[in-house]
C-alpha cells in the first residue's frame, strides 16, 4: 500500500497538530510492512529542527510541489496530480482537510477531524476564517471515505454540525506520552525553580494565553483564595495576554500572577510537579492534552465544563462553569495540598487517564486504512 499524508503541519508546527502527525508517521513506519510506503506531501521544507524529529526510513519520503509558487492552492487542489502520479492508495489528511477533487481519482481518503471551534465558538476567529474553515469541513466530510475523531466531543460536532452519519467516524484518541509520570529530581526542580522564580505555593496552567482558554477566570478566582496562593502561567502569548495582565496589574496581583513564555518541554515535568493543583479553565477543547499531563505529573485538576474536558480528566477531576471565578476559588480549594481527599482524587484520576496512555495510535489508524480499502 502507499499511503500519503498531509504534512504541512508536520513541518511547520512545533506542537498540536504538529506533534499529532510527526507521532503517527514516526510510530507508522514501525508497524507497516517494508512493502508499505509512506509520502509526506508538504508545500514547502518548513522548519528544519521539526521536519528532523520525522524518522529516517527506506519507506518514508517526503514530497514538494515541483513549483513552489501557488503553495496554498497546491496543497488543497494541485497535490491531486501527484497524488496520481505517485500512485497512492489512500491518503490521510491530519488536520481537518482534504485536496479537492481527491474522490473522483478513486484514491482512497480519511481525514481526521481534531475540533470544530470555529463552528462553535466562532466569536474567537475572524468572519472571514469561519466562512473559510466551514466550507473546507463540509466539503471535506463529503470527500473522506472514512473520518476520525480524536474524541466523542468531537465526534458529536461532526454529527451535529455536519450532518455527518455516525458510522462513518471511527474514535481515535491522541497518543499521551508517558515521561510527565516519572518523578523530576530535585537537582532540577531547584534549578527550574531558580531560572523561573516560581512561588513557594502555586497553581499551573499550561496552554496558549488566548480567549478561549479564559485564563481570566483561574486570575479572577485568586481574589477568594488565600494570599499565599499565586498562579503560574505557561504558554505562547497573544493579545488576550495583555487584557489578562491588565486585570492583574489593576487589581494588585502582581506578586501573585507569574507568566512564562518559550519554556522548553524539559522544564515543564518540573513546573507541573512544584506546583499543587492545574487549572484549565478553557471555554472549548478538542481534547484537553494538558488536564492529562497535569494528573500524570500527580496534580489534581479544575477545568471547565462544556467540552470534551470532562472526558480527558474523568471524574475524579471537578468541573465548574466558565464565567463562575466563586465556583473556580471553591474547586481549587477543594484539591490544594491538605485538602481533604486530595491524594485519593489524585490516584483515581491517574487510574482513569491509564485509557490514553500507551494508545498504540497508528494501529488503529492503519486499522482504519484497512477497512476503508476493504482489508478486514
Amino acid at each position: 500500500m502507499n499511503i500519503g499524508f498531509d504534512a504541512k503541519r508536520i513541518v511547520r508546527n512545533g506542537s498540536g497538530l504538529g506533534n499529532y502527525g510527526r507521532t503517527l508517521v514516526n510510530d507508522m513506519v514501525n508497524i507497516v510492512d517494508k512493502d508499505t510506503r509512506l509520502r509526506l506531501y508538504t508545500p514547502d521544507e518548513g522548519r528544519a529542527h521539526l521536519r528532523g524529529q520525522v524518522v529516517t526510513a527506506d519507506n518514508l519520503l517526503f514530497v514538494y510541489p515541483r513549483r513552489r509558487w501557488f503553495k496554498a492552492w497546491w496543497r488543497s487542489r494541485g497535490i491531486v496530480k501527484d497524488l496520481v502520479r505517485d500512485h497512492i492508495d489512500l491518503y490521510h489528511g491530519l488536520s481537518g482537510e482534504l485536496p479537492i477533487g481527491i474522490r473522483k481519482t478513486g484514491i482512497k481518503s480519511v481525514v481526521t477531524i481534531h475540533d470544530l471551534i470555529f463552528l462553535r465558538h466562532p466569536e474567537y476567529y475572524h468572519w472571514w476564517d469561519v466562512k473559510i474553515y466551514t466550507a473546507k469541513f463540509h466539503r471535506t466530510v463529503k470527500e473522506a471515505d472514512r473520518i476520525i475523531a480524536i474524541s466523542e466531543r468531537t465526534k458529536s460536532d461532526i454529527v451535529e454540525l455536519g450532518g455527518v452519519d455516525p458510522d462513518r467516524i471511527d474514535i481515535v484518541y491522541q497518543s499521551c506520552s508517558t515521561h510527565y509520570q516519572h518523578t523530576v529530581n530535585e537537582d532540577k526542580k531547584q534549578e527550574v525553580n531558580a531560572r523561573y522564580l516560581l512561588p513557594a505555593r502555586y497553581i499551573v496552567n499550561v496552554g496558549t494565553i488566548e480567549e478561549r482558554k479564559n485564563i481570566l477566570l483561574a486570575v479572577k478566582a485568586l481574589h477568594r483564595l488565600p494570599d499565599d496562593l499565586a498562579l503560574v502561567v505557561v504558554g505562547h502569548s497573544t493579545p488576550y495576554a495583555e487584557k489578562v495582565k491588565r486585570y492583574v496589574e489593576a487589581h494588585g496581583l502582581s506578586q501573585r500572577v507569574s507568566f512564562l513564555h518559550d519554556v522548553p518541554n524539559a522544564d515543564l515535568p518540573a513546573i507541573y510537579q512544584m506546583a499543587e493543583a492545574c487549572v484549565y479553565p478553557s471555554r472549548y477543547e478538542g481534547f484537553g492534552i494538558p488536564v492529562i499531563e497535569a494528573i500524570q505529573s500527580g496534580l489534581p485538576v479544575v477545568a471547565c465544563t462544556g467540552s470534551c474536558l470532562e472526558e480527558a480528566g474523568g471524574p475524579d477531576s471537578l468541573y465548574v462553569g466558565p464565567d463562575d471565578e466563586e465556583s473556580m476559588a471553591r474547586a481549587i480549594l477543594q484539591v490544594v495540598k491538605g485538602a481533604e481527599g486530595r491524594e485519593e482524587r489524585i490516584a483515581r484520576s491517574r487510574e482513569y487517564i491509564r485509557r490514553f496512555e500507551g494508545n498504540d495510535v497508528a494501529a488503529q489508524v492503519l486499522h482504519v486504512y484497512r477497512g476503508v480499502r476493504g482489508e478486514g
